[in-house]
């Protein structure tokens, strides 16, 4: 019988991605109104999703008073109402709605230039008071002026093939955007911001709040813009400094400005900007469209379906997207490199500063984050238990001051693909598992310079020994003494006489008894137990 989930939707998300969770037998959906904090813990107890817009705040008492969650999705871009932080500890994936909202919000910025290039809203006022006073709000015209855009991301580019149909000139400020994608979208690309503003008509901002990002137009940054320069916010409150821009609005360095986002949602009454006659104000409308509500809501829901159903990770913002078909081509050597993760910690000191996942044969040409994380996981559970899993595991790491990394190299030796696990402990010494598949199967075949051969299940004993003969007796007759049988061994040296590695299977468990008594046996010099 198939495992049955629970998602809770609140905030009016789509009716239309409500429909995405009621058509899967699998999953029961459950609608409500916003709730506050206590009461939407109190209800949300046993359920595995959580789906809500800006409304609804997921605080960390949120997440950690709710053990079951496992996905929490939001129907729009930004995820400021969701403590991400908390979320990744507790290991539960944050998954947004990108392209959703994006032509929505990309038409309102561009909306809220022309109707501060023409005076729009100023001069509808006034006509609504009866007035009509044409000489007052004379505009300027789009065509032949230049804008400069903040982050070339879906909403920037699409503002931009708008600006470039009215006969703008474009130009782009981002540290990520390639020169190659900067020339196909017909813009100028910017290494520096200060390069680019003194050359603007218009600014408009499409990126993320962030602390590197906030307040990035200032007094400072403003004051190298060009004299009536337009500035547009559709993106986040807070990247224009609002304060800043009062004093620049007033004095007429800025011409006028249109903001749909603020730093306090919704702005006080007293909100300083609201005295501004050449500034538009609209309450956070950007994604505002029946199309985008629709859009958002499906997005959202086949996001947090797949992810429940078959553990595809798509649109999330804590964690690497998985989609299901490389999911499906990585899934084995997933469970391999967990695997490996857990035999490495059993293997090694306590104290471990590092970890390290490399890659060899056809496997390096695959997504493998899921992998690396798979294999850390393995390696950080036997430490921190059940509650590491591959969402929060890399900031386990870094609290424990674990240096992780990966790499890819293409030779294999005598396998078509080979994935090594290795650590360092705190005394220095370096320890190493190596595994492949045969076919389907997992197989541990190397550690650290013994190559062997051997399943990754049940119990494992790994014993150094001098390569002496009648030592396989004697460990076999003492085990059997103690009713523990042998499913499996591996005998590995480097040559005659010298340290070899006996890598066994066993049924069931030696206590400690049975390794007193080996290691009391002359030649055997160390005993490691591993319970997968």
């Amino acid at each position: 019988m198939s495992e049955k989930y629970r998602v809770f939707v609140t905030d009016g998300v789509s009716s239309k991605g409500v429909e995405i969770f009621t058509q899967v037998p699998e999953i029961e959906v459950v609608e409500s109104k916003s709730l506050p904090e206590e009461e939407l813990i109190n209800t949300i107890q046993d359920f595995d999703g959580l789906v809500v817009r800006s409304a609804t705040k997921v605080t960390r008492a949120v997440i950690e008073g709710c053990p079951k969650l496992k996905v929490v999705g939001r129907a729009g871009v930004g995820v400021d109402n969701v403590d991400l932080k908390a979320a990744t500890e507790k290991g539960v994936v944050v998954m947004n709605t990108p392209g959703g909202n994006t032509v929505s919000t990309a038409e309102h910025a561009f909306s809220l230039m022309m109707s501060i290039s023409r005076n729009i809203p100023q001069a509808h006022s006034t006509m609504k008071d009866g007035g009509w006073d044409r000489k007052k709000f004379q505009g300027v015209e789009l065509n032949n002026k230049v804008l400069g855009i903040i982050g070339m991301g879906r909403i920037g580019s699409e503002v931009a093939r708008r600006a470039i149909a009215f006969g703008m000139r474009v130009l782009a400020y981002d540290p990520y955007l390639t020169t190659a994608k900067a020339r196909s979208l017909q813009v100028e690309l910017f290494e520096n911001l200060s390069d680019m503003l003194p050359e603007c008509d218009y600014i408009t901002l499409h990126i993320p709040m962030t602390p590197e990002t906030k307040g990035i137009l200032n007094k400072e940054s403003m004051a190298k813009c060009k004299d009536g320069v337009r500035l547009i916010n559709c993106a986040r409150g807070g990247l224009i400094d609002e304060v800043d821009l009062k004093e620049f609005l007033d004095s007429g360095k800025v011409a006028a400005a249109a903001l749909d986002v603020y730093v306090e949602e919704p702005p006080p009454v007293d909100f300083a900007l609201r005295t501004c006659e050449n500034i538009v104000l609209t309450p956070h409308l950007g994604a505002s469209t029946k199309e985008a509500q629709v859009s958002v809501g499906i997005e959202v829901a086949e996001s947090i379906r797949d992810y429940l159903l078959s553990g595809t990770v798509r649109n999330a913002v804590n964690v690497p997207n998985v989609d299901s078909k490389t999911l499906e081509s990585v899934r084995p050597y997933i469970h391999l490199a967990e695997k490996l993760g857990q035999i490495l910690a059993q293997l090694s000191n306590d104290r471990n500063e590092t970890f390290s996942i490399h890659y060899a044969g056809k496997i390096k040409d695959l997504d493998t984050s899921s992998v690396t994380r798979a294999s850390l996981k393995g390696f950080l559970r036997q430490a921190i238990g059940p509650d590491v899993n591959e969402i929060n595991v890399t900031h386990y790491a870094e609290n424990l001051g674990i240096d992780f990394t990966s790499s890819r190299v293409s030779e294999s030796g005598d396998y078509s693909e080979l994935i090594t696990v290795t650590t360092k402990s705190s005394d220095g010494k370096l320890y190493e598992v190596s595994g492949t598949l045969f076919g389907q199967s997992d197989r541990i075949v190397r550690i650290d310079d013994h190559w062997v051969e051997a399943k990754p299940e049940g119990v494992l004993l790994a014993m150094e020994n001098t390569d002496r003969p009648g030592i396989i007796g004697i460990i076999g007759s003492l085990l059997a003494k103690h009713q523990i049988n042998i499913a499996n061994m591996s005998l590995s040296r480097t040559e005659p006489g010298s340290k070899a590695l006996s890598l066994l299977n066993l049924d069931s468990m030696p206590n400690e008894t049975v390794v007193a008594e080996l290691l009391a046996e002359e030649g055997i010099s160390s005993i490691k137990l591993i319970q997968l």
